[in-house]
């Protein structure tokens, strides 16, 4: 397997998720090849990324018109390990690395029904103030939450 710069042990970073979110490769997301197009694991994490704010309730939250935080994306990588094709399933891993004052490093990983890692990826995501733009600090309800996610994965190891 490759080196990925943001995995020290593969094993025990594996064992550090919780949660995740099936997609099912569609026709459309495939290219010229018949496998993934490269671009489509950001959609993946997107949608895995989405369905763990909301199993916190932060989702909720941020779409109410009245609520005065958004997430914004601030980067994102990939890493491709093993090809993907058109009516896979693939399990696509979420779980939080480490929280910032108004951000959080989120780790991704997709794993095919055979358990092999597919891909791998990761993003630091911002609350910023609608008004502002500005970064806007973590509740300390929202924190305490994704705090214990990577305490939880720190203690697995």
């Amino acid at each position: 397997m490759k080196k990925i710069s943001y995995i020290e042990n593969i094993e025990e970073w594996k064992r550090g998720f919780l949660f995740y979110h099936e997609v099912k490769v569609r026709f459309s997301e495939t290219d010229m090849f018949g496998h993934l197009n490269n671009t489509i694991p950001f959609t993946y994490f997107e949608d895995a990324r989405v369905e763990y704010f909301k199993s916190k309730g932060f989702m909720q939250k941020w779409v109410n018109i009245k609520h005065h935080s958004i997430p914004v994306v601030a980067d994102l990588q990939c890493d491709f390990l093993k090809q993907v094709y058109f009516d896979e399933v693939i399990k696509v891993f979420v779980k939080v690395q480490s929280v910032g004052r108004s951000s959080v490093d989120i780790h991704y990983m997709g794993v095919n029904n055979k358990e092999d890692i597919c891909f791998t990826g990761r993003g630091t995501i911002v609350q910023i103030s609608k008004q502002t733009g500005k970064g806007l600090s973590w509740s300390d309800e929202m924190k305490d939450q994704l705090q214990h996610d990577a305490f939880v994965v720190v203690n697995q190891q």
